[in-house]
């Protein structure tokens, strides 16, 4: 199994061992940066000890005297035992310093010599332990850790906490783990100072348990078995990695709608209270963990008549929670029901199953507990297992489709039509729908060591490829045999054939050849009667045309949605539906696009279709991001990025626009890091579709960031990649405009033309509104460049409102702020105020930011423009003749220096980072022949004089 590569958010300061509490960490270490205390609270296994000591690690080091304890429960009874855990080892250092009667009673209970107890010795106890904590921080901070504060003895207890309220501004800091259930953790706080955070260890989500297992080595496991985890774990840590070493050690995985291997250690744990059960209720409670969603009454159905007594035995044994609304019997925790199954030997198992097959009102459920009291091959069961599949896909639950279909294959005859190995693939297709793309590996792999038939074989090996996604170089050996198995045999071989499409796009990154390939595949399914696969390959087809800016792209969009029309095409993320969205918001109908994506966002949801859902959480998200609704758009892009981790579908296409919606609404340094991400993993995969769409979100995060020399460089490559591909339609990255602005802003003039001018042709002829809009404002910074500045002005203005107009909203926003810069009407701050309402309305955090950092920067009075028009007349171009080999944005520059702008407000005036203007006044330096900008200075005032 390969280890999955989740994209995750910018690194910061994360150690392994709080993985999944980085937030929750980051709060405890600013509480004790501050000076303050912290107090971990959850239940057992969650986490806290291990959160505990690395916050210990962090900040033992600063302090200069660290106080440990770990009290047990077989020893909370002995007074003082914490006490001379935290103290016995300073106890000479601090005694001397302390009143005799103090030091008397201090010594006495530590030591155990004499008789001291808080009756006698209270005050002067009390007393001890507050001056010795001052006396050691007198020489330097002091670090308290208790872990297990349940477990503290009452005596030191109170000792610690009398010390703690006194404390004051002595820089003694307390770090306490204890384990509470609920929130009930009030009571440990009387050990602590006053002003101690309480923070609670909740349940881990499964992408974080996930990243977890993998840090522990566990990188084979599939996502369903992870999924399986989470569930029984209930997201506890130590449950989790127990689990996970059961299944590890277990050479035989658990059937399919088995529950996992409970190791004796966690049975120990959670079950040390059911002998105290009696046999009856042992046996109903067994019977309700077998169950999906057992109630009082499916308990009586099942046979177990005195079900309310013996389920309130049970809770008040603290094994079921109390269910004081409803007539669900609900274990405590997940794991009390795993450990309780596993313990059951198999026969008692079996019983309980087959009297919850007639109990059960659902017929999945019925058919569930038949199969797993079923020993062999049986086909009556297997049809109704069958049955019980086609009901759950139909309810929009592949992934328990799946599980049934693995049942159903069980117990399928090896003579039954369908065969069991057909019955197999009908399940690993299902779990594909579910995301659950490991476990539909498997089974196809299976299918394959097994069978001969032709069609089968066929079938899973597209299976195979299905489960590579973008990654195609990684099953790029395949093709050679399924096209062997497929014959010929039109209807297998146009299934080979539509991947072969993927295969010239991905791999090959030839669009020509993708074209013909989908058009072939085409022609066989029609020529095979197989509509679905027709379908399918025209979808992809017109996709593909639609990148090329092909003039057959409509007709082949109308010639997918044509009838009759398979109903599993209709909402499909490679389907003609989504090929008629692409072709909407390529053509600047955002309205209709979001309708169009929003509806079949609705069905997959319906449906169960985890992989179609990522895609189009991705499609409404860019929407919103057109239509300049920054936070929507940003909230629904890490919706499908989690989405995407979670289930290892489409994780680059999520990051790549995930960076887009954050460079537009969130933080840039997420966006540059996501993107960054993106690339690197599109390269692995040989993926050179989205090796361009990730430098495309990277060149513009970087744009965002103001590095605009490294953008310049990272929208370059997009644009040899998709010159190399083919791809020539403007409106599908939607990079030309960024390149061109970053060329203009690097003194790069006349590629900056050239961009626009090639990028203009196309535009024209496809009718992209929008992408001209967007080059009319880069050709006004080149214009403003070159001193035209009425021009500029024009041509921004008209850009303004063209996109306005367009409802591309964040564009618009970017022309009023490029053109605030250049307006020389209204100097001063308030030329930026229409950007900033406009950013403002979109809410485009990172833009607005920079809105208020030009308008804080520009001295009051200063001309509008970040550029320099040269001068006119001889005086004039004797004065600066020497500027004249300098490219146009180290004239800016040299100019703003000149003025005696400094480099933050040149970078602000500019809109550029300080370290491009930096690395621009270094070129400046070397070109006129001087050392620093005070040459630059003293240059100009020379030449004023001339």
């Amino acid at each position: 199994m390969t280890v999955r590569r989740d994209f995750k958010e910018p690194a910061r300061c994360r150690p392994d061992l709080v993985i999944g509490r980085e937030e929750l960490f980051t709060a405890a270490r600013e509480q004790l940066g501050r000076g303050g205390s912290v107090l971990l609270h959850g239940p057992a296994g969650i986490g806290k000890s291990t959160v505990l000591r690395a916050l210990a690690g962090e900040y033992g080091g600063a302090a200069r005297t660290v106080l440990r304890c770990s009290p047990t429960e077989s020893e909370s009874h002995l007074p003082f035992l914490a006490l001379a855990d935290l103290l016995g080892l300073v106890l000479d250092e601090v005694s001397e310093r302390l009143p005799a009667a103090q030091r008397t009673a201090l010594e006495s209970a530590l030591t155990g010599r004499g008789e001291s107890t808080l009756q006698r010795d209270g005050l002067a106890l009390r007393l001890a332990v507050l001056s010795a904590l001052r006396a050691l921080a007198a020489t330097g901070p002091v670090l308290v850790v208790a872990d297990d504060l349940q477990w503290l003895d009452p005596a030191s207890a109170e000792l610690l906490g009398f010390a703690a309220r006194r404390l004051g501004d002595t820089p003694v800091r307390m770090l306490f783990a204890v384990r509470t259930e609920g929130q009930e953790y009030d009571r440990h706080l009387r050990a602590s100072p006053p002003d101690t955070l309480a923070v609670r260890l909740g349940p881990l989500s499964r992408a974080q348990l996930s990243a977890l297992l993998d840090h522990r080595g566990y990188t084979g496991l599939p996502r369903s078995t992870v999924r399986d985890i989470h569930r029984t774990s209930g997201g506890n840590a130590l449950f989790a990695l127990e689990l996970a070493r059961a299944l590890a050690e277990n050479p035989t995985p658990p059937r399919p709608g088995e529950p996992l291997p409970v190791p004796t250690s966690l049975r120990a744990l959670v079950l040390n209270r059911l002998e105290m059960l009696s046999e009856e209720a042992r046996r109903t409670l067994l019977v309700a963990s077998a169950g999906a969603r057992p109630t009082v009454a499916l308990l009586h159905a099942a046979g177990r008549d005195n079900a309310e007594a013996e389920t309130a035995q049970a809770a008040a044994l603290g094994l079921l929670a109390t269910e004081p609304e409803g007539p669900a019997v609900r274990f405590a925790h997940p794991m009390v029901s795993a450990a309780l199954y596993a313990e059951a030997p198999a026969q008692e198992r079996r019983a309980a199953h087959a009297a919850l097959s007639t109990a059960a009102s659902d017929p999945i459920e019925r058919a569930r507990h038949l199969a797993l009291a079923t020993h062999g091959t049986d086909p009556e069961v297997a049809a109704r297992l069958a049955e019980a599949a086609a009901l759950a896909r139909d309810r929009g639950a592949p992934s328990v489709a799946a599980q049934l279909g693995l049942l159903a294959a069980r117990h399928t005859p090896a003579d039954s039509e369908p065969s069991p190995e057909v019955v197999r693939l009908t399940a690993a297709e299902d779990a594909i729908t579910a995301g659950e793309l490991d476990l539909a590996r498997d089974i196809a792999r299976e299918v394959l060591s097994r069978t001969t038939v032709p069609e089968d074989r066929v079938r899973a090996w597209i299976i195979v490829i299905d489960t590579a996604g973008h990654a195609m170089t990684e099953v790029d050996a395949i093709f050679p045999q399924a096209l062997a198995d497929a014959g010929d045999d039109p209807r297998l071989l146009a299934l080979v054939h539509y991947q072969l499409t993927w295969r010239a796009l991905l791999v090959e990154g030839d669009f020509d050849e993708a074209r013909g390939e989908a058009a072939y595949a085409a022609e066989l399914a029609g020529r095979a009667g197989d509509r679905y696969t027709e379908l399918m390959a025209l979808a992809f087809q017109a996709q593909i045309e639609t990148l090329m800016g092909h003039a057959d792209a409509p007709a082949t969009i109308r010639r997918a949605l044509e009838e009759p029309q398979d109903p599993r095409v209709a909402c499909h993320h490679n389907g003609a539906g989504y090929s008629r969205f692409r072709w909407l918001i390529m053509s600047d109908q955002l309205a209709e696009a979001r309708a169009t994506v929003t509806a079949l966002l609705r069905e997959v949801r319906r449906r169960g279709s985890v992989e179609s859902e990522v895609h189009f959480l991705r499609g409404v998200a860019e929407t919103e991001l057109h239509s300049g609704h920054c936070g929507r758009a940003l909230d629904l892009a890490r919706e499908s990025l989690r989405l995407a981790r979670d289930t290892g579908i489409g994780e680059v296409a999520s990051a790549v626009l995930t960076s887009l919606a954050e460079a537009a609404g969130g933080e840039v340094d997420r966006a540059l890091a996501l993107a960054r991400e993106a690339v690197e993993h599109a390269e692995e995969d040989g993926d050179q579709m989205y090796v361009s769409r990730a430098l495309a979100a990277l060149g513009h995060a970087q744009l965002v960031a103001g590095d605009v020399e490294a953008a310049v460089v990272s929208l370059r490559r997009v644009r040899e990649v998709e010159q190399g591909l083919g791809i020539t339609d403007p409106a599908r990255g939607r990079w030309h405009g960024d390149l061109a602005e970053a060329l203009v802003r690097s003194g790069e003039i006349a590629e900056a033309q050239d961009v626009i001018d090639v990028t203009r042709e196309v535009a024209v002829r496809l009718d992209r509104e929008s992408v001209l809009a967007v080059l009319d404002r880069a050709e006004a910074l080149l214009r403003a460049a070159r001193g035209e500045r009425d021009a500029a002005v024009a041509q921004l203005t008209s850009a303004q409102d063209r996109l306005g107009n367009l409802g591309y909203s964040l564009e618009e926003a970017r022309a009023a702020f490029a053109l605030a810069q250049l307006r020389t009407r209204t100097p001063g701050p308030t030329s930026y105020d229409e950007a900033a309402r406009l950013f403002r309305r979109c809410r485009a955090l990172p833009w607005l930011r920079q809105v208020e950092a030009a308008a804080a920067a520009r001295p009051v009075g200063a001309a509008a423009a970040p550029t320099v028009s040269p001068p006119s007349g001889p005086d004039g171009l004797d004065g600066l003749a020497a500027l004249d080999g300098l490219a146009s944005m180290e004239r800016q520059v040299a100019a703003l220096v000149m003025e005696g702008a400094t480099n933050r407000e040149i970078a602000a005036r500019l809109f550029i980072s300080v370290k491009t203007v930096e690395a621009t006044l270094t070129r400046v330096y070397r070109k006129l022949g001087i050392r620093s900008r005070v040459d630059i200075v003293r240059l100009a005032a020379g030449r004023r004089t001339t």
